[in-house]
């Protein structure tokens, strides 16, 4: 079997990839399990050397959309494809071509490339909670639900959205077989901080476990929803294995979420680091920042990801733990 992770240097496209080396084989979409024979990373910076130490892993670098021209075939001879390379949402909202081009074009190319093969791939779309939001005369609900309406409103959302439906009309005509995961905000993150409207939220608790102030740009009160990245990753595992029948419809699946506040994160890094932690968060108002976050949604009841056997994690407290131990690991 060959497999596809697009932005496979990435903290997620990272762990994917591992947790399919540890796997061996798949039962792709349910199939007969098969071994894992090669696997392709692209993204623009190599990852770290693990994962390049193992002979079934290739990499090649460079932007998506240019990748995919002169290498069409990476696309037209994998058996899977994990589309996780995008632009962040603040950097989406800071410059709208780099959205367009990076999460709207790079999709559509790579989907362009899948229905020229001679296989019908398992597709499977990292999409976003940021596909929801409010309006004038269409508040959020209390509650997202599996079938409630998205309505984007930032750039980044936009896009996660409209390649959802790319995805989607793909898979209806045959040409993939398209698997839509809404990821959540995935906490906590190692690594650099990056581009992302919510990356403060690994920050907060990343930078002053190094002993780093982190600054935290919107009040205690905002409630936002979390996974940890164990967590994310058993979604995206889920749907390269469930069956079509198992999946469901052909929209987004939404990935159980953690309900929490801003705040409790920080009471969660005091209990765990002491209030000498706490003291390293600088709480400075961004608007930009608390617009974006402030808008998504953070309740959730995710009925097909709870059927599919994902659930959401047990508290604040389990995602430092997790991260913890991931701190340990890699030492």
């Amino acid at each position: 079997m060959q497999v596809l992770i697009t932005g496979g240097a990435g903290f997620l496209g990272q762990r994917l990839a591992q947790a399919l080396l540890d796997a061996g084989s798949l039962s792709l979409a349910g199939a007969d399990e098969r071994p894992i024979s090669s696997l392709v990373l692209t993204d623009l910076v190599a990852p770290a050397p693990p994962l390049m130490d193992d002979a079934r892993v290739s990499f090649v670098a460079g932007e998506l959309n240019a990748v995919l021209t002169l290498k069409p075939s990476l696309v037209s001879e994998a058996d899977l494809i994990v589309h996780l390379a995008a632009a962040v949402s603040g950097d989406c909202e800071a410059d709208l071509d780099l959205g367009l081009h990076s999460n709207l074009d790079a999709t559509l190319a790579l989907l362009q490339a899948a229905r020229r093969g001679d296989k019908c791939p398992v597709f499977v779309y990292a999409s976003s909670v940021a596909v929801f939001g409010a309006m004038p005369g269409l508040p959020l609900p209390p509650t997202i639900e599996d079938n409630t309406l998205p309505a984007p409103q930032s750039s980044y959302g936009i896009q996660k959205f409209t390649g959802e439906q790319l995805v989607a009309d793909f898979t209806r005509r045959g040409l993939v077989d398209g698997r839509n995961v809404r990821l959540m905000t995935v906490a906590v993150r190692s690594g650099k901080p990056n581009g992302a409207a919510s990356g403060f939220l690994s920050g907060m608790v990343r930078e002053p476990l190094a002993g780093l102030r982190c600054t935290v740009p919107v009040p205690p009160e905002i409630r936002v929803a979390l996974a940890t990245p164990t967590n994310t990753i058993a979604g995206l595992m889920c749907a390269v294995q469930s069956t079509a029948r198992q999946w469901g419809p052909r929209t987004a699946v939404n990935l159980p979420a953690l309900s929490t506040t801003v705040g409790e994160i920080a009471a969660a890094l005091e209990r765990a680091a002491g209030a000498q932690a706490v003291q390293l968060l600088d709480w400075t108002s961004d608007a930009r920042i608390e617009s974006i976050v402030g808008g998504w949604p953070s309740r959730f009841h995710a009925q097909r990801a709870h059927d599919l056997g994902l659930r959401a994690d047990s508290s604040v407290d389990a995602l430092l733990q997790d991260y913890l131990a991931t701190v340990r690991r890699t030492q």
